[in-house]
């Protein structure tokens, strides 16, 4: 016994060391797996209380999602304890992301960016537009896309003086970022397009979606999707897609959890505010730092429009990512992170 680790020879001692690395390995898989579930269990009792406040409109929770992680106030701990801080930081001079959602999500929809960017050592801040998420304005009253926009753009003025942030907007939230860029010009350093609407000046978010919903006047004559929160005399007042046409179009790459998690969480789309056309000038939209990403397997906006929108207004880079759907904060969640990295450090 007491010769057996001499006596080893070199392929015993391989397999020996592959073992442990194997069990290291498995441990940590383990222990990653069983972190991003508390974050999923997290997100979805939230998104059921948000479910619930929605439909009752009254209470108030934080607009922010998943700050509660015992997981990131570790990490901060160990910054604030005198550890270095990732070396890329040094290179990205405003450190704050800002995160836009698209049409019928909320701030929900971020839990996974959010933890990747706390876990980098960023700051990110999940908005829920008016009528979104846990706001409890009813959809039915939002008219104009400045009522849609007035959280973001609250945030923005309400910012210290000399305090920049980068902009992300997913879908429609596509046009809050240009509206963002119009108003608070000052306050983006970086505005990022998630195969969002970027649309041009006098154009309409919802002309974008026109390949798959066809043209705004037919949409609002036939669409089975309408929802007339003023009684069916008026003209409608919002849209939500059946669940299937939603599983469908944003979700045919994503995680059945995150399906689910989406499917309570939901809430009708304000017509109003993507029908709205955009006065965008170039003394402020037109100075702007623009990012689009791609997502290549989208369903809802296609590849071949996101080209389009590019080719019409080009941003100042452009990045693609395989294999995405519509939501890659589900679906691609990593590719997604490695992104909003590389554009933070951009001079």
């Amino acid at each position: 016994m007491g010769n057996r680790f001499i006596c080893m020879t070199k392929k015993d001692t391989r397999d020996n060391n592959h073992g442990s690395k194997s069990k290291r390995m498995g441990r940590s898989q383990r222990k990653l797996m069983a972190e991003e579930e508390f974050l999923h269990r997290q997100a979805l009792s939230m998104a059921l209380q948000q479910n619930h406040l929605s439909q009752r409109f009254d209470g108030s929770m934080s607009r922010r999602i998943g700050s509660t992680s015992s997981r990131r106030r570790n990490l901060s701990d160990s910054f604030s304890n005198g550890k270095q801080a990732p070396d890329f930081l040094e290179n990205i001079k405003f450190k704050k992301f800002v995160l836009v959602h698209g049409e019928g999500f909320g701030a929900w929809c971020w839990y996974k960016t959010i933890a990747l960017l706390e876990e980098t050592g960023l700051v990110p801040f999940a908005i829920d537009l008016t009528g979104c998420g846990i706001d409890l304005a009813d959809t039915n009253s939002v008219t104009t896309l400045a009522e849609y926009s007035k959280p973001l753009i609250s945030y923005l003025e309400n910012l210290p003086e000399d305090e920049q942030v980068i902009l992300v907007g997913h879908s429609t939230g596509g046009a809050c970022v240009s509206y963002a860029l119009e108003h608070c010009p000052q306050k983006i350093s970086k505005a990022i397009f998630l195969c969002a609407t970027m649309v041009s000046d006098g154009q309409r978010p919802f002309d974008v979606f026109a390949e798959e919903l066809g043209s705004a006047e037919r949409f609002m004559l036939e669409s089975q999707f309408l929802i007339h929160g003023n009684g069916e005399d008026k003209p409608p007042t919002g849209f939500m897609f059946k669940k299937q046409q939603m599983r469908g179009l944003y979700f045919n790459q994503s995680q059945t959890k995150d399906v689910a998690l989406a499917m309570v969480s939901m809430r009708p789309i304000p017509l109003g505010p993507v029908m709205e056309k955009l006065s965008l000038s170039p003394e402020k939209y037109g100075t702007g730092r623009r990012f689009f990403i791609q997502t290549l397997d989208d369903r809802a906006l296609s590849p071949d429009v996101q080209e389009k929108l590019v080719r019409d207004s080009p941003p100042e880079r452009v990045f693609k990512i395989k294999g995405s759907d519509h939501c890659p904060f589900f679906s691609k969640p990593q590719a997604l992170h490695k992104i909003l990295l590389e554009i933070a450090q951009i001079p």
